[in-house]
């Protein structure tokens, strides 16, 4: 691992906790959002959310809603200041420097350290937000972290983020909903070739994404996608 592109991740400390606890009520007036299978998260042990990304609030709410604690990789530049290294350290941010050539290898390395201490880490596997509602095709960095960790993965679908976006049949903003499907059996997968491995592991990522989700799928990657 390139240690001048990634530091070391902290696990999340008090300053997540008391900002969980402050921030949730403020969530639940505001948008008050339906939260499915929460019991599909391991209580203990290694655990990969892997989630569609429809905005800035999707980071925000998962780790807000989540049964555990969860990490998530953040620009380098956010640590710079001394408030910036405290604050972000203390959740439990994972940083990454982006421009950096050998930033995606990085970011997975990141979540190998966190999931093999044990924790939950939160990836994006469509690499970038989706400007338009669509589900875009998987990038197999998700695929990797499970493979090569052993973690549980869950799926998550999340619904509503994007408030710009309208339910084309009604109109209407849905209301936010956060589900967590069951976790992914890929064991079967250990016995083939690394490449096909990661390939098929992401389809079946994704395809338990829109099972959730129910969105459009789009054959194409999300635009400026990268990392995991």
């Amino acid at each position: 691992m390139d240690r001048s592109v990634l530091a070391a991740a902290a696990k999340p400390g008090p300053v997540y906790v008391i900002g969980r606890a402050l921030l949730i009520p403020l969530l639940w007036i505001r948008f008050r959002p339906r939260i499915t299978g929460r019991q599909h998260v391991p209580a203990e042990g290694p655990v990969l959310l892997a989630s569609n990304h429809l905005s800035g609030l999707d980071t925000i709410l998962i780790p807000s809603f989540a049964p555990r604690k969860v990490q998530f990789l953040a620009k380098a530049s956010l640590f710079r200041s001394r408030f910036g290294k405290w604050f972000f350290t203390s959740i439990g941010a994972v940083p990454v420097h982006r421009e950096a050539s050998s930033a995606a290898q990085s970011a997975l390395d990141a979540g190998r350290d966190v999931l093999a201490t044990g924790n939950v880490f939160a990836v994006f596997p469509e690499g970038s937000r989706s400007r338009d509602g669509r589900l875009y095709r998987g990038r197999s960095g998700a695929a990797w972290l499970a493979l090569e960790t052993g973690a549980t993965v869950v799926p998550v679908g999340l619904i509503g983020t994007n408030r710009k976006l309208k339910d084309p049949q009604s109109g209407r903003v849905p209301r936010v909903a956060i589900r967590y499907g069951e976790p992914l059996d890929l064991s079967d997968l250990a016995s083939l070739p690394a490449g096909r491995a990661r390939r098929e592991a992401t389809e079946r990522i994704m395809e338990a994404i829109h099972a959730l989700t129910g969105q459009e799928r789009a054959d194409t990657y999300a635009e400026g996608g990268r990392g995991a």
